[in-house]
């Protein structure tokens, strides 16, 4: 299996090989939660950036959790407790705005989900015009319903990060205990909640075109 580094690398070269003859490249990240997909994402922008020369960026990072519906929203329709269910998001608003990343006539603004607010803060992350790549993250960018399948026509390439199960499971248990809960308090979220969204991704995702095991991480989720 390979190691953390060589996959982000194998990125790296899909985003440089897939790149457009025009325009921007726009690179979709999708897996399962806590399958290591935004440690990745972020790893590959980092390593995108630091072998370019020059003040505009050469990858942007945009993470889908940005618009995680508000709290009181999900309160009101009874779905707090399903948080980070596909419902739980403002899909369309989401694909919309990724949509907008091929135009590269102006400078365009996201959203960033704060976690230790539990809220997601506007107009937080920018993409410059001129910025040639931009790696889109998130579980749900390659489910094969709408408004999510939208994206396939907008990412030039794909990648799908899919641990075993028996790894996503361990990992889903230490985050919420990492968060604070008892390790019975963190069974129960992880089987009420995340395990029952990572088969759904798992199962209703179209085919990438990588798809990486991360097994194991050089960096903590």
């Amino acid at each position: 299996m390979t190691s953390f580094h060589d996959d982000v690398q194998k990125v790296c070269a899909l985003a440089r090989e897939k790149a457009p003859a025009k325009g921007r490249t726009v690179i979709g990240i999708a897996g399962p939660p806590a399958s290591g997909k935004s440690t990745l994402a972020e790893a590959v922008v980092d390593s995108l950036n630091n072998d370019h020369q020059g003040s505009i960026p050469a990858a942007a990072l945009v993470p889908m959790d940005g618009y995680h519906l508000d709290n009181e929203v999900l309160r009101s329709r009874g779905l707090l407790s399903r948080k980070g269910a596909p419902e739980t998001f403002d899909a369309y608003g989401f694909c919309d705005a990724v949509r907008c990343l091929h135009d590269t006539s102006r400078e365009v603004f996201f959203p960033r989900f704060d976690r230790k607010m539990d809220l997601s803060v506007a107009g937080a992350i920018s993409v410059h015009p001129q910025t040639p790549i931009v790696v889109v993250e998130g579980n749900y960018l390659l489910l094969n319903t709408r408004p999510w399948a939208s994206l396939n026509k907008v990412f030039c390439a794909s990648v799908f990060v899919s641990p075993s199960s028996d790894v996503l499971r361990a990992r889903l248990l230490q985050r919420w205990i990492d968060h604070g809960l008892s390790a019975t308090d963190a069974l129960a979220r992880a089987n009420g909640n995340d395990l029952p969204n990572a088969e759904l991704i798992l199962g209703t995702s179209i085919k990438a075109d990588l798809v990486l095991q991360q097994a194991d991480l050089d960096k903590p989720l």
